[in-house]
């Protein structure tokens, strides 16, 4: 019944911007961590940053270094994560994730087994 559909993946140049979607359904925004993984062909799957429904906090990836935003619309059961100043090495599968519990913060972003439901992911391309 959980469903987590993504959208807003695409190709664009070094430098430039893309904002990726998360909508979900079939549960509430409430005790729920969002996370956002990529993975790059042949590397293992890495988080990128997370976001607590319940507390608003967000958490990021050391190698984000203020390039990339991620935050929610409950009105709309999204989360979005913002990328900017995009490199080529950014290029990957992006995926949202959802975990139910009472705990959010950076180590989850190394802890993807305990996501409970993912979305489909989106393609994410940068080119010099």
């Amino acid at each position: 019944q959980v469903q987590l559909v993504q959208s807003g993946g695409g190709s664009v140049q070094a430098g430039g911007s893309l904002r990726l979607s998360c909508a979900a359904s079939g549960y509430t925004y409430s005790n729920v961590c969002m996370g956002w993984f990529r993975q790059a062909p042949g590397k293992e799957r890495e988080g990128v940053a997370a976001l607590s429904i319940g507390g608003g906090s967000t958490y990021y990836a050391d190698f984000v270094k203020g390039r990339f935003t991620v935050s929610q619309d409950n009105a709309k059961y999204t989360v979005y994560l913002q990328l900017n100043s995009l490199k080529p090495e950014d290029t990957a599968m992006y995926y949202c994730a959802a975990h139910f519990g009472d705990y959010c913060g950076t180590g989850l972003l190394y802890s993807a087994k305990l996501f409970d439901y993912w979305g489909q992911g989106t393609q994410v391309t940068v080119s010099s």
